[in-house]
C-alpha cells in the first residue's frame, strides 16, 4: 500500500500490517461504528438487503481468490454455496448440531466437494475448466433434488441461528452475526492474498509453467485455491440458509453462478476490495431496478406483460459489457485512481 510522503516503515512487521498509522486505526474504528450502528437507522427491509450483501460478499471473496488470484475459472459457485446451505440445514434442523459447529462443517464440506471438482484443474484450464465447474453445478443440484435427506424438490426448513442462549431471530440480530462473519472472512482473504499463498496463486495465474519451474507445487496450490474458495462459499451458504429460514435448489441456479462472476469482474479481479464494491454495486442496482419496474409498467402500458421482469438480466449484461470495454480492471481500479487523485492515503485495497 502506498503511503504519504514522510511516512516510513522501519521493520517487516510494520510494513506488512494492514493498519499502519494512527489515522488508519481512527478511520477503521469509525467505519466499524457506522457499520454496527446501521440497525438503529435502517428499517427491516434495508437491513435484509444489507444482510444479503454481507452474505454475497463472503461468497464473492471466495470466488475472487479462486478466479482473480489463482486464475482458475469457476462457473459453478452457486452449487458450492448450495452445499454449505444444505449441510447446515441438515445438521442444525435434523441432527441438532450447534450453529457454530454446523457453520464450520458447512464450509469444510463445500471445500471438500470443491477439491473433487478442482482435480481437473491440474490437467485443464480456461474454457475447459469452466465446463468442468458447470458440470459441478448441475451434478450438485441434481443430487439435492433427488436425495431424500435434502428434502428433494421441496427443500428444507432451517432454524434460526443461535449461539449459547442467544437466538438470532430478528433482522437486526442477524445483521450483527452476518457482518461479524463477513469481517472475519474479509480479514482472512486479505491476509491470504498478501501472504505466501497469495503470491503462489498470482504466480500460477500469470504463468503456471514458470511458477512450476520456480518450485511452486501446482497441484497443491490449485487444489488449495479450490478448497478455500469453496470453503467461503459454504460459509456464505450456511448464513444464507439461517437468514432465509428455508432452502430450495431454486436459490442456487446457474444464473446465480454467472451473477457472482459478474460481481467479481465489475468489482475488480485480484483485489480484496473489488468483490466488496462489485457486490454492493450489483445488489443496489437490483434494488433500483425493482423500484422502477412498476413505474415503467404504468408509464408504458403498451409494454408486453412480463417484459419488466427481464430488465434486471438485461441491465446486468449491459453493465458487464460496459465494464469489460471501458474499465476492465473494475471498480477497484477506479477507486484507486480516485484515492490517488484526492490523496486518500488511508484507504487502500
Amino acid at each position: 500500500m502506498e503511503l504519504p510522503c514522510g511516512t516510513r516503515n522501519f521493520d517487516y512487521a510494520r510494513d506488512m500490517a494492514v493498519l499502519r498509522t494512527r489515522t488508519h486505526w481512527v478511520l477503521f474504528l469509525a467505519l466499524l461504528v457506522v457499520l454496527f450502528t446501521m440497525p438503529l437507522y435502517l428499517n427491516k427491509y434495508w437491513l435484509g438487503v444489507s444482510n444479503l450483501i454481507g452474505i454475497t460478499i463472503i461468497a464473492a471473496l471466495g470466488l475472487n481468490l479462486l478466479v482473480g488470484y489463482c486464475g482458475q475459472l469457476s462457473v459453478g459457485h452457486a452449487g458450492f454455496i448450495a452445499v454449505g446451505a444444505y449441510t447446515t440445514a441438515v445438521l442444525t434442523g435434523k441432527l441438532g448440531v450447534p450453529f457454530l459447529l454446523a457453520l464450520l462443517c458447512s464450509g469444510i464440506m463445500a471445500g471438500l466437494i470443491g477439491l473433487i471438482f478442482g482435480l481437473p484443474s491440474v490437467r485443464v484450464k480456461g474454457f475447459y475448466l469452466a465446463i468442468t465447474t458447470i458440470a459441478a453445478q448441475f451434478i450438485i443440484i441434481w443430487i439435492i433434488n433427488h436425495w431424500s435427506v435434502t428434502g428433494g424438490f421441496v427443500g428444507l426448513s432451517v432454524p434460526s441461528a443461535s449461539i449459547g442462549g442467544l437466538i438470532f431471530k430478528s433482522e437486526a440480530s442477524r445483521f450483527y452475526l452476518i457482518m461479524a462473519v463477513t469481517a472475519l472472512c474479509v480479514l482472512l482473504a486479505k491476509n491470504l492474498a498478501r501472504g505466501r499463498v497469495g503470491r503462489a496463486f498470482v504466480a500460477i495465474r500469470d504463468n503456471d509453467l514458470a511458477a512450476e519451474v520456480m518450485g511452486i507445487n501446482l497441484l497443491y496450490y490449485k487444489l488449495l485455491a479450490f478448497f478455500i474458495g469453496c470453503f467461503l462459499a459454504g460459509i456464505a451458504g450456511a448464513l444464507f440458509a439461517h437468514w432465509s429460514g428455508f432452502v430450495n435448489a431454486e436459490n442456487f441456479t446457474l444464473t446465480d453462478s454467472i451473477l457472482y462472476i459478474g460481481m467479481v469482474i465489475i468489482g475488480g479481479l485480484g483485489t480484496t476490495i473489488g468483490p466488496i464494491l462489485g457486490v454492493i454495486f450489483i445488489r443496489l442496482l437490483q434494488q433500483g431496478i425493482m423500484y422502477i419496474s412498476p413505474g415503467l409498467e404504468r408509464a408504458f402500458p403498451a409494454i408486453p406483460a412480463g417484459f419488466t421482469s427481464g430488465i434486471a438480466p438485461m441491465v446486468f449484461g449491459l453493465v458487464i459489457i460496459l465494464f469489460l470495454v471501458l474499465e476492465p480492471r473494475g471498480l477497484a481500479h477506479r477507486w484507486h485512481l480516485f484515492r490517488a487523485a484526492y490523496r486518500l492515503w488511508p484507504f487502500s485495497y
